[in-house]
Formats: C-alpha cells, sequence, structure tokens
C-alpha cells in the first residue's frame, strides 16, 4: 500500500499539473473519506506510471477546493494536464473506481 502525497494550493501545480492525475478531496472529519483513502492507496497500484494519486484536504485547502467546485467530500477528480476531465462523488467500491479510471488510460 502507498500513502498518498497531499497537496495544496503551494504545489498543486507542480504535482497535478502534468499528466493524468486522480485527486481526492477529502475532510479528517468525514467517516467516507476515511474508509476511501485505504481503498484508494490500495488501487494506486493497479495505476503505477499511468495515474498519480493525490489528496486535499478541503478545510486546509479551501481556495483548490473552489477552483474545483468540490461541493461535498469524497469528491474524487481525474485531471488530464490539470484539466478535470472527470469527477466521483461519494464513496465508491474499488471496481467501480477502477472502471472509470480505465475509461481514461
Amino acid at each position: 500500500m502507498i500513502i498518498m502525497k497531499v497537496i495544496d494550493e503551494n504545489n498543486f501545480e507542480n504535482e497535478a499539473g502534468k499528466g493524468l492525475v486522480l485527486v481526492d478531496f477529502f475532510a479528517t472529519w468525514c467517516g467516507p473519506c476515511q474508509r476511501l483513502t485505504p481503498v484508494l492507496e490500495d488501487i494506486q497500484g493497479d495505476f503505477d506510471g499511468k495515474i498519480k494519486f493525490l489528496k486535499s484536504d478541503i478545510d486546509e485547502s479551501r481556495s483548490l477546493a473552489k477552483k474545483f467546485s468540490v461541493m461535498s467530500v469524497p469528491t474524487m477528480v481525474v485531471l488530464k494536464d490539470g484539466i478535470p476531465v472527470d469527477r466521483m462523488v461519494g464513496y465508491m467500491s474499488p471496481e467501480d473506481i477502477k472502471a472509470k479510471l480505465q475509461t481514461h488510460l
């Protein structure tokens, strides 16, 4: 299991500006977010070298959450070269997340 890197406004461009990236917008007080984290950490190995997995705490990085119109958590935004191309809202099974991500490869 690989621990996902947490990003904020300061390192967003550097970390998420190139390639295919999944950003998990979460909150520490969110139960479904806490259940989703190990799922994402588990499946990211299946996409090693193809999709970068990152996290962003909406309470710590409000402007980043606002930039991507995050209204509830968890919200996963798929970016291609920094541009949003897909979004998943709420807890999802590993199979559903993998299937959704496969469509972008």
